[in-house]
């Protein structure tokens, strides 16, 4: 193992324990929202930290059979256990730092979030509404076997019993790390019930898996980034003129918003007042960029729904599965409509962190 990966885990493992030292502290366990973030970062380091102490045990059993062969002398039976020893011990090591380059790896920041499931039925009329339906069911079943809760949220039923668009929230843990390579174009062939001919037809339907977004905090305001007028008010006449300039009219320089507040005669009411409209709309600003943000990544997620744009294929008069990206075919077609998605995601996943590990390789060089 080279020495910058060695102190780069003494230094995740030391983090480790700090972390639950905080996550101990009365001031901190009454804060919910910070002792929730420690408790997410701590489970989070918790399997790298352990595997790193699972790979200095290891060690130190290499080295100690190492030490033993080496004061064997002639003793062949203590030589022939000393040698099972290095053997076992090196073998241990070898696994760990692969599973140590592994957890080392990036993180997608999004993997822990809730989703939002969306299946629509593309190329393919009432069949892809059917079969958006069988999808649907799917993942409603991986869903529950997972311990997830799905949670409709808008469905667009067509006449035969499909869906024309079906929208769901699923709160689970690792939901988007699991389903995140879910997001595409499946594309169905069989029979349809409606075909007379027994020709077999093919349709499309696609998936798009968003992560939920994080409730926007309330906005903190850059006073260097405000410009601050003050003016008369306008008032009603008579006795009830305001005289003084207590009216405020607030620009936010980066994004160009202006307020204005004159209700109060109080100039640090009308202040407090605008400042407070001005964090509502860049809250709603930034509400709005994200759903932004969203359409467009379900733009580029499902495509054109188109059956030549594909990442998975369902046959059924073969009862095969084959996902086009990692050239992997199942004949287990049924077993995966029944909720059994791991046998796609797992190698999916698979391939990811090969790529990952490349990349991580060749910047390390």
């Amino acid at each position: 193992m080279k020495e910058s990966i060695r102190q780069r885990l003494q230094q995740v493992a030391a983090h480790f324990e700090e972390v639950g030292m905080l996550m101990s502290q009365p001031e901190v366990m009454a804060d919910q929202g910070r002792f929730r973030d420690l408790s997410r970062e701590y489970a989070q380091l918790e399997p790298l930290v352990k595997t790193w102490g699972a790979w200095r045990k290891a060690q130190a059993a290499r080295d100690g059979a190492r030490e033993v062969l080496a004061e064997a002398g002639g003793d062949p039976e203590l030589s022939t256990l000393a040698d099972e020893e290095l053997e076992a011990a090196e073998a241990r090591l070898e696994t760990l730092e692969d599973e140590l380059r592994l957890l080392l790896l990036p993180r997608d920041p999004d993997d822990d979030k809730n989703i939002f499931l969306e299946v629509r039925a593309g190329t393919g009329g009432d069949e892809a509404a059917l079969f958006a339906a069988d999808l649907f069911r799917m993942y409603g079943r991986y869903a529950e076997s997972r311990g997830w809760r799905m949670e409709i949220l808008n469905r667009n039923a067509s006449d035969l019993g499909g869906y024309r668009e079906v929208v769901a929230r699923v709160e689970g843990e690792g939901a988007f790390a699991r389903l995140k390579f879910e997001s595409g174009t499946h594309r169905v062939q069989r029979v349809p019930e409606t075909e007379s001919g027994g020709r077999i037809h093919t349709s499309a339907c696609t998936v798009a898996i968003l992560p939920e977004m994080d409730e926007v905090e309330a906005v903190d305001l850059d006073p260097s980034e405000l410009r601050i007028d003050t003016y008369r008010s306008s008032g009603a006449g008579g006795q009830h003129v305001n005289t003084t300039d207590s009216a405020i009219r607030i620009t936010h320089l980066p994004t160009g918003l202006v307020v204005e507040c004159q209700d109060e005669r109080s100039q640090h009411k009308n202040k407090a007042r605008a400042l407070s409209l001005l964090q509502a709309r860049l809250l709603e600003k930034e509400r709005e960029r994200q759903v932004g943000e969203q359409a467009e990544s379900r733009r580029l997620q499902v495509g054109s729904g188109d059956r030549s744009q594909r990442i998975r294929t369902y046959n059924f008069p073969q009862g095969r599965v084959t996902d086009h990206r990692i050239g992997l075919t199942l004949y287990k077609l049924d077993t995966i409509l029944a909720g059994d998605l791991d046998l796609l995601i797992d190698p999916l996943r698979q391939e990811q962190q090969a790529l990952l590990l490349a990349e991580h390789s060749q910047d390390a060089t």
